[in-house]
């Protein structure tokens, strides 16, 4: 199986950002200690936008639906569900690997 890549665009309300990157924050160990992740980080935007981007990689599709079912990613919703401007956008990929291999894909 290929590993699927995702990576999700979250946009706090006005004055809810430091509290919408705390909880996520908070979630990040117990998501890494789920089986078939590879990576999860998080990212802010620069300049004006106060999005918050999680760039994930997980081992398979499988391990991504397991992940969004897992307490951590139900908690998480419950916390910053409210705080948000937009609904999460999400999107999944595969790699292209192009070039040297540990550097032309994630």
């Amino acid at each position: 199986m290929s590993p699927v890549i995702v990576v999700a665009t979250i946009s706090p309300k006005p004055g809810e950002e430091a509290a919408v990157r705390d909880a996520v924050l908070a979630s990040i160990p117990e998501v890494h200690a789920e089986p078939g992740c590879g990576k999860y980080a998080l990212h802010e935007a620069t300049g004006d936008s106060t999005d918050l981007v999680m760039i994930e990689k997980w081992e398979s599709m499988d391990a991504l639906v397991t992940h969004g079912r897992a307490p951590a990613l139900t908690a998480l919703g419950k916390a910053i569900g409210g705080l948000l401007a937009a609904p999460l956008d999400v999107k999944t990929f595969t790699a292209v690997p192009a070039g040297d291999a540990n550097l032309g894909a994630i």
